[in-house]
């Protein structure tokens, strides 16, 4: 069994690799910036990282690891308060997970595994999903700063003997979940009207088991396995089969009723949420092959199961 080092272990996709990982065996710590926090999930010991994580000395937390799973990152906000949001994305997203990441390399760690996002690709597809073949084109400070990271650590792997695997993840979903899909969670469990009906897309999401499953089977790959992969569930969903899929998880059937796109276009960009419709309205799709094929990994959840699980958590929360 191998020793490894989770940062954002008390985050919500961390907390859910450390149950996974401890229960196949693993020795894990995590490291975590708040300095009265003693222990994480599964009782795992935890490292003090300074919050300016980009100059922190990371020699204590990576010394005796086999492995390190960078999950930490400052996450996309709707509104960001930062004097520079670009600046403050680099700091957290890139010069931290290079700064880890370097330090790794020197102790000897053998694999590094980078939780980046399919914001490098794009924001939307339109007759093809993405793939790893893709020029990235990120459009926002967030995945700016996450395709920024991916490209020193691609220039990190051809100097060291570290093994650097990247994985490139659409909206995150399970227990625990927030921002959009929690509120689309709380319209559905609350039976609001939703006027979805008549958006025709197709969504690719990541439920939280699939993708701590995805990262054990990286971890435990014999290897060679460096390289950049695209995730997902491999079930895409229009929002409004979305919606309804909750409903069903909920036992509460959504309240989905047709209304025209441009209509709700118009009145998102009157009440400055045209980011947000974008989203709801659009295509973003991910080809998760290559991935499959090299880890020979299937997802163990279906989105049936991600959508019971997450319903059945918000239910015993509410």
């Amino acid at each position: 069994m191998s020793k490894i080092l989770i940062t954002g272990a008390t985050g919500f996709v961390g907390q859910a690799l450390c149950r996974r990982l401890r229960k196949a065996g693993h020795t894990l710590s995590g490291a975590s910036r708040n300095k009265s926090l003693r222990a994480g999930p599964e009782n795992i010991p935890l490292y003090y990282v300074p919050a300016d994580q980009a100059n922190a000395d990371w020699t204590h937390a990576v010394t005796g690891a086999d492995a390190v799973v960078h999950l930490a990152a400052r996450v996309h906000v709707m509104k960001d308060d930062a004097a520079d949001p670009l600046a403050a994305f680099r700091q957290s997203n890139r010069d931290a997970t290079l700064a880890l990441a370097n330090a790794a390399a020197e102790a000897g760690v053998k694999r590094f595994v980078f939780l980046s996002s399919i914001k490098v690709n794009g924001e939307a597809t339109a007759d093809t999903p993405f793939s790893e073949a893709d020029a990235p084109a990120p459009e926002d400070d967030y995945g700016v700063s996450k395709w920024e990271a991916e490209q020193g650590l691609n220039e990190l792997v051809k100097t060291s003997d570290m093994e650097i695997v990247t994985l490139r993840a659409p909206l995150v979903y399970g227990p625990a979940v927030k921002g959009n899909f929690l509120s689309l969670l709380r319209a559905c469990a609350n039976s609001r009207p939703l006027p979805l009906g008549g958006i025709n897309n197709r969504r690719s999401l990541l439920y939280v088991g699939n993708l701590v499953s995805a990262i054990e089977a990286v971890l435990d790959h014999p290897g060679p396995v460096s390289g950049t992969y695209l995730m997902s569930d491999g079930d895409d969903l229009s929002t409004p089969a979305l919606a309804r899929g909750i409903g069903d998880a909920l036992g509460k059937p959504s309240k989905v009723f047709g209304f025209p796109v441009g209509l709700l276009r118009i009145a998102a960009t009157c009440l400055g949420k045209s980011a947000a419709i974008d989203r709801l309205t659009g295509s973003l799709q991910v080809d998760s092959g290559k991935f499959r094929e090299t880890f020979a990994w299937k997802p163990p959840y279906t989105v049936a199961d991600g959508l019971q699980a997450t319903a059945d958590w918000y239910q015993n929360e509410d």
